[in-house]
């Protein structure tokens, strides 16, 4: 029986996307619920698991533009169900058993005891580091292909597998050069010669790669928000002493009974929220004509991700205790890791946090995440000589900014609101009352 491959229902919105990466070849044999190839849109990137084990026939080439419900490959579950009658089979008595390969390993061949193998000369063998368990062979194709070190490449996949994305972003990263090839054989040179230093030549100097899906999304989105909004940014400064000491003084018992653990997030989320029940226009939309006002609140947290940022909504984030939030976050950051972030989990937020202090950022001006009016932006908290009570003491102070649209939030009501986030964060006691 022949079992459809087809481009699942991505999201509400979403009618087409790209198909990046076939995680197997054609005649592939790849076993049930292991994603066989991977989805590209302008929000997400997603992994589709098969449904059966069996043998893959592929329909659609990579990079090809796909629309949802579209077939794209089949696996033929024969192979699997001949496997099964053989197994049961079998003889009761057998010698020692061998283990059998896995799909995605080949049966070593045979050597001569010449110590090479018929018919091919020794530099063409695969590099024994390309012949790790568990690879796709599209992957082991390509470790063979550049001859780097699979070791070295942390995998992304399933289970921690290496895909074809881990290696080409290893590559990119400049950690790992693929092994120089000679004019004549096509061959990488072996570790006995010395690489001859060529200079660059002046077309070597610049790479052109097509934007993503997800690329062009991000900047078309950043480009429009400047273009149709009256952005304004309005900075402050938060002493984190307070809640730096409360967050030391119980990170370890709530980690013990909350199994998970207590971040900074959480406190702005609250203070957010709590900013935003009194200062409705922060909350609201333009549509048109109208102003939306929004009796819910859902927020949206910048996470960084390897192809571009992306912002997971927290729903009803005025409902959730520390913990919950904490845990939806890691929740997201799994899901974002594994390609299995959805559409929806990136839809209706009614404003946005961003922490640029996280990769070292003093200060920076955030731009909106559209249609909502309002973004915070947190930053690095670092050591300061303030002033308090007329004494210039040190203390861990984190610049933070609002920027919001003045079409819908007038200048008062942005400083008085952040002023109030700022109130918030430095008496976390007040948010925990309710005050």
């Amino acid at each position: 029986m022949k079992v459809q491959l087809k481009v699942p229902d991505i999201g509400e919105s979403v009618k087409e996307a790209i198909l990046v990466q076939w995680y197997g070849q054609e005649g592939d044999f790849v076993n049930a619920d292991e994603p066989v190839f991977a989805l590209e849109t302008d929000k997400v990137t997603l992994e589709v698991p098969a449904e059966v084990s069996g043998t893959l026939h592929i329909m659609v080439a990579e990079g090809a533009t796909v629309a949802v419900a579209q077939v794209v490959g089949e696996i033929d579950d024969k192979a699997a169900r001949d496997t099964d009658k053989t197994d049961k089979k079998a003889p009761s008595k057998t010698p020692a058993p061998v283990k059998a390969p896995t799909p995605s390993e080949k049966p070593p061949a045979p050597v001569p005891e010449s110590g090479q193998e018929s018919g091919s000369p020794p530099d063409l063998e695969e590099p024994i580091h390309s012949r790790q368990p568990g690879l796709f062979p599209s992957v082991r194709q390509l470790v063979k292909k550049t001859g780097i070190d699979i070791q070295k490449v942390t995998g992304t996949g399933p289970g921690g597998r290496v895909t074809r994305g881990d290696i080409l972003l290893y590559l990119e990263s400049g950690a790992e050069k693929p092994a120089p090839e000679d004019k004549t054989g096509d061959k990488p040179i072996s570790a006995g010669k010395k690489e001859q230093k060529t200079k660059p030549m002046a077309g070597d100097r610049i790479t052109r790669r097509t934007m993503s899906p997800m690329r062009k999304r991000i900047a078309s989105h950043l480009l429009a928000a400047k273009q149709k909004t009256a952005m304004l940014t309005t900075f402050n400064e938060i002493d984190m002493s307070r809640v730096t000491q409360l967050r030391n003084r119980y990170k370890d018992a709530f980690f013990k009974s909350k199994q998970v653990r207590l971040g900074f997030m959480s406190f702005f989320i609250k203070a957010a929220v709590a900013a935003l029940t009194e200062f409705p226009d922060v909350n609201a939309m333009i549509d048109n004509d109208e102003i939306v006002y929004h009796h819910y609140y859902h927020i949206g947290v910048a996470i960084g991700a390897e192809k571009g940022l992306v912002v997971p909504v927290i729903r009803n984030a005025d409902r959730l205790g520390f913990a919950e939030i904490e845990s939806a976050i890691v929740e997201f950051v799994k899901k974002i890791k594994g390609n299995h972030l959805k559409v929806s989990d990136l839809e209706g937020g009614t404003f946005s946090i961003t922490n640029g202090g996280i990769y070292g950022s003093l200060m920076s001006t955030p731009i909106l995440n559209m249609p909502q009016s309002a973004i915070l932006g947190m930053h690095k908290i670092e050591e300061r000589p303030v002033a308090v009570n007329r004494e210039v003491v040190i203390r861990p102070m984190m610049y933070v900014a609002l920027s919001y649209d003045h079409r819908i939030v007038d200048g008062k009501i942005a400083v008085t609101f952040l002023r109030r986030i700022k109130e918030f964060v430095e008496n976390p006691e007040r948010m925990m009352m309710e005050i």
